[in-house]
């Protein structure tokens, strides 16, 4: 019988962790493109100040 429970545990732990890492995956992406796209407006926004 723990056999079984340990061999359960291996199985669904994977399909548990999976999503869970990518949609964390997705959310970090965002973030930091977001950043990138922020920082280049502010790039764009002082070049137009020093002009």
């Amino acid at each position: 019988m723990e056999g079984l429970t340990i061999l359960a545990l291996v199985a669904v732990i994977p399909v548990i962790l999976f999503p869970a890492a990518f949609v964390w995956y997705l959310t970090i992406g965002g973030l930091v493109q977001q950043a990138r796209e922020a920082k280049a407006v502010r790039a764009r926004e002082a070049a137009e100040v020093t002009r």
